[in-house]
């Protein structure tokens, strides 16, 4: 679908102070911390470069596109004005210009392409197909955008819009259900994990199986990431004699068989074992059981011997 045309008064570029933007469709671009930093820089040092858009709807000059400028506007001294241009759109239109001209000026975010189509749906009451004819969009294409965002929380959904969770976290958490969203979102923020760590943790939510397991991945994160992905591969070492060298070899297979047998116990064992397999296998875990107890003790008194003079 084409872009709405501007008026002849339209395509006169005219400078409008900070405050007389309206801004009641800012809710559907996601505000991303970073990218305003740059915004901020980049007006500081070149100026305002392209106009901002903006209609009129009911007397009020809204905000179509340059949010992002104009809050970086916000925080520098002396900027009082930008430079805007309006076009002839009614509120429907306007929801239609911000996906367009967002896929003109940069990469397309599918997350805000999907806050848009909700909004044209839950809020304006609009079909699928008279979003699909609206945006210049397969109505299938329509209806994945949607998904996308209705398999978000309310929370979630707040928190993407307020810039507290970046889109990559979004899309990991989409892969949750909606009920364990929020924990593993709050998980995210209280040890401020990365994206890929999230991602991390999501896959490990999404394979447990019992109450034990999701505790695990929620309280300790990391290390529920660390024994699930850490691997001993072991590398002659010229510092070491022959001996030491094959003990070396020993210690990162042992280790190595340790901590998958470690994730597997806490994570996945109790789900992945059948009833007719517990009877038979119970003898082999205890002498597992024995065996690491004397491990340890023996273990521990060698690293004494190691450390004396």
């Amino acid at each position: 679908m084409p872009l709405p045309k501007a008026s002849s008064a339209g395509d006169l570029v005219r400078c409008l102070d900070l405050d007389d933007f309206d801004l009641r469709l800012d809710r559907y671009r996601l505000i991303q911390p970073k990218a305003d930093q740059l915004m901020a820089r980049s007006l500081s040092k070149y100026s305002q470069l392209a106009p901002v858009v903006y209609c009129e709807l009911e007397g009020a000059l809204v905000l179509i596109d340059g949010f992002k400028r104009l809050r970086a506007a916000r925080t520098l001294k002396g900027l009082s004005t930008l430079q805007a241009r309006s076009l002839e759109v009614d509120e429907h239109g306007a929801k239609a210009a911000i996906f367009n001209l967002n896929r003109i000026s940069s990469k397309p975010n599918e997350l805000e392409e999907s806050w848009i189509i909700y909004a044209l749906v839950h809020d304006d009451g609009l079909q699928q197909v008279e979003v699909a004819e609206l945006l210049g969009r397969h109505k299938s294409w329509i209806n994945r955008r949607l998904a996308l965002i209705e398999r978000l929380t309310d929370e979630a959904r707040e928190a993407l819009r307020l810039g507290l969770l970046t889109p990559t976290q979004a899309h990991h958490l989409t892969g949750l259900q909606r009920c364990n969203q929020n924990s593993a979102m709050q998980c995210a923020t209280e040890h401020a994990l990365t994206s890929r760590e999230l991602s991390e943790a999501v896959k490990l939510l999404q394979a447990s199986s019992t109450h034990e397991q999701t505790q695990f991945v929620l309280e300790k994160p990391r290390e529920a990431i660390r024994q699930a992905q850490d691997r001993y591969v072991y590398q002659w070492d010229p510092r070491l004699s022959t001996a030491g060298n094959r003990t070396a070899r020993r210690l990162g297979l042992l280790l190595d068989c340790v901590t998958k047998m470690n994730h597997w116990l806490r994570l996945s064992g109790r789900s992945e074992l059948q009833a007719c397999d517990r009877s038979i296998l119970v003898d082999s875990f205890r002498k597992l059981e024995l065996e690491t107890s004397l491990l340890t003790e023996a273990n521990g008194d060698f690293i004494k011997e190691l450390q004396l003079p």
